[in-house]
């Protein structure tokens, strides 16, 4: 991480308060996975168009997600079968400033991605009468149906452009607990490229050079498929052989 400490020290800084000018709760979405080993080469290559959010001298920051979803999995079973308008739920923790909130991610049918969240209080891993109330005037589903499935701890980067009409976030070091147990993605990261709207994209070109395709998962569906038994992954079979190869070889 050093060599690549030393890149985003060279980025232009962005604060949290400029950041939130470009919060985009209602988004496209685009999606890379790549090896780690790659990752030196496209920050450098980044430098040029994105500032780089920093808090306190950190350039990047130490998250935990918790999901919920019903016993059945459905709304994991939602996003295999390609369903449209359909959610996440998760509560969501900024490790480095303690921050916490409760998410509602919404994809539409249109493709675009709609996220609102309410602020906790504290770090709170159960629903509270409030957040109850939020999700249920929010979806159409019942906090009772829902409980934890997983656990992600991730690191991320975030860049935005100097235009200041995207967000770019970088995940790595990812551990996904599921029933207990840890489960390792060493060598993957998963970078998301948000706008508000789908238009030009200077890290969409360097994903374009560097030969590295869009892939459409997510964190948490790569999670349930590769570690929770007895749900359906045919969908997703072609991403997991993906996912499995960028796991175990040496992109240096």
């Amino acid at each position: 991480m050093n060599t690549i400490s030393d890149i985003l020290s060279s980025f232009d800084p962005i604060s949290l308060p400029e950041l939130s000018e470009v919060q985009l709760l209602d988004r496209t979405d685009m999606k890379y996975i790549f090896h780690i080993g790659q990752l030196e080469r496209i920050l450098a290559q980044s430098q040029a168009d994105y500032k780089i959010l920093t808090i306190d001298g950190q350039q990047y920051g130490h998250y935990e997600t918790r999901y919920l979803d019903t016993p059945d999995y459905s709304l994991y079973t939602n996003h295999h079968n390609g369903r449209c308008n359909r959610y996440k739920i998760r509560f969501r923790t900024y490790l480095d400033s303690g921050q916490s909130f409760f998410e509602i991610k919404f994809k539409s049918n249109k493709g675009r991605t709609v996220k609102e969240r309410m602020r906790l209080h504290e770090n709170q891993h159960a629903m509270t009468p409030e957040s109850r109330k939020f999700l249920e005037e929010k979806t159409d589903l019942k906090a009772d149906s829902l409980a934890e499935t997983i656990q992600i701890n991730y690191n991320r980067i975030t860049l935005v452009n100097k235009l200041l009409t995207e967000r770019l976030t970088i995940d790595f070091d990812m551990t996904y607990r599921i029933d207990r147990e840890d489960h390792l993605f060493p060598n993957l990261v998963i970078a998301e490229v948000k706008q508000q709207r789908n238009g030009h994209s200077p890290f969409r070109d360097i994903m374009q050079d560097e030969h590295i395709q869009s892939l459409s998962i997510s964190k948490y569906c790569l999670g349930i498929a590769s570690f929770s038994p007895n749900v359906k992954t045919n969908s997703f079979k072609s991403k997991l052989l993906y996912v499995n190869k960028l796991s175990h070889y040496n992109a240096n």
